[in-house]
């Protein structure tokens, strides 16, 4: 675990070599993944299948049996103990809450120069990517899917790899409590590419959503501009900034949660107070130990965890802007005064009762959030993701008689005569 401090004369560079680790190298992976991609093109149902036999250690017979039935969904969610059904509906219903306020409505403006305003539409058909393999996990499913119901989408597609022919249950209950109908057992970038492009059995969407590997997130990369995209995800990230009055145990589990998702996840702290920061330090190494996922934990607090001395709090500030993490939690005296300095975070938690694992399942925001640094320009996954706004126009006598000769000047001074052509021939030009 890295130990820096702001004051010291070869910071600039350090802090440069960290930030660079919060992006990874897609590039290095686009050749093998455009060939994944036009497999699934070019062979439909014949290659998934091949693909499953190669990355996922089971072959599938037929393309039957990669599809979920809803038999599955139903026996998954009465196999669910009732403490997890439970779970599960607090879940959807703080997360479907929270995104019918995110609902934009259609709008026009009446006038005598005519109507103008727009119309928004959900897509018809969605796919979501629900993570396998290292770990499962139910909470991107009710994430990814209560979005799009909440914004009216007729058709969701769910794939999820299924390693060893072997899907979690909960996923399933989860897709049962969501009214899911279509779940496919394929992963990585064959399942982009399925539902980018279609296949015999997996329709072609028009918004694929959802975290992944790399292979997930360089195939969203390859075929944005066939579909629409939610955010091209990384590895997990953490960071967090406090003072003297944080509590160094809860900040370092707080660290490890996000450690024990992926060895290239990365956990920052920043701070104003040294003995805290080496409270944190040890603190972390002790908690490592009882972990169960403690090997995947270990590597990535080695490889990409950092403790940083700052001045003051304006400075933890700017540095933090800098790493636009993922998750940010303000473990301050007074979290609420520091917000207004945070430019760019996927989501920000404030104060110590909110963990970024409340956020993982059932404060209600979404967890799907931009890493990498991207948090300068992506947001969370929200219901504008299944969404699409269409202008209105309609413009009456007197609204065309006072724009027309402006429109028509303006066309011709573009060199676009037919356009110009189109307002004289409604106009005395």
């Amino acid at each position: 675990m890295k130990y820096l401090k702001s004051g010291d004369q070869n910071f600039a560079e350090s802090f440069k070599v960290l930030l660079e680790h919060g992006g990874a190298d897609n590039a290095a992976f686009a050749p093998k993944v455009q060939a994944i991609l036009d497999e699934v093109k070019t062979g439909g149902d014949h290659a998934l299948l091949s693909q499953i036999a190669r990355f996922d250690r089971w072959s599938p017979k037929s393309i039957n049996d990669i599809i979920a039935s809803q038999d599955d969904f139903d026996a998954a969610w009465e196999a669910t103990p009732a403490n997890l059904q439970t779970a599960l509906k607090i879940a959807y219903d703080r997360i479907k809450s929270f995104h019918e306020k995110q609902l934009p409505k259609s709008w026009i403006d009446f006038s005598p120069q005519g109507w103008f305003g727009q119309k928004v539409s959900p897509v018809e058909r969605a796919g979501l990517y629900i993570p396998g393999g290292k770990a499962a996990y139910p909470s991107s499913l009710l994430m990814n899917a209560i979005p799009a119901i909440v914004a009216g989408v007729e058709e969701i597609v769910v794939c999820s790899p299924a390693p060893d022919n072997a899907i979690n249950p909960l996923a399933l209950a989860a897709a049962h409590l969501c009214g899911i109908k279509r779940l496919f057992k394929v992963g990585g970038a064959s399942a982009i590419g399925a539902m980018a492009y279609g296949t015999e059995t997996i329709p072609k969407v028009d918004t694929i959503t959802g975290p992944g590997n790399i292979f997930v997130a360089v195939a969203k990369k390859l075929v944005f501009g066939e579909v629409n995209i939610d955010m091209i995800a990384g590895p997990s990230e953490i960071g967090v900034i406090a003072d003297a009055s944080a509590d160094a145990g809860r900040i370092a589990i707080d660290l490890l949660s996000q450690a024990e998702h992926d060895e290239m996840a990365s956990s920052i702290l920043i701070t104003t107070d040294e003995a805290l920061a080496l409270r944190v330090i040890d603190e972390t190494q002790n908690l490592l130990q009882s972990l169960s996922r403690k090997a995947i934990a270990a590597k990535s607090i080695a490889d990409r965890a950092a403790v940083i001395l700052a001045r003051d709090l304006d400075e933890a500030a700017a540095l933090m802007n800098m790493i636009a993490p993922e998750h940010l939690e303000i473990l301050t005296a007074n979290p609420q005064a520091l917000l207004g300095g945070i430019k760019h975070a996927g989501a920000i938690f404030l104060g110590e009762y909110s963990p970024e694992a409340i956020g993982d399942y059932v404060a209600g925001p979404n967890h799907t959030l931009p890493t990498g640094g991207t948090a300068r320009f992506f947001s969370p996954l929200g219901v504008e993701n299944f969404l699409k706004r269409s202008s209105i126009i309609g413009v009456s006598k007197e609204g065309f008689a006072s724009l027309a000769a402006a429109c028509y000047d303006l066309a011709n001074a573009e060199g676009l005569e037919a356009h110009a052509l189109s307002v004289a021939k409604r106009s005395k030009l």
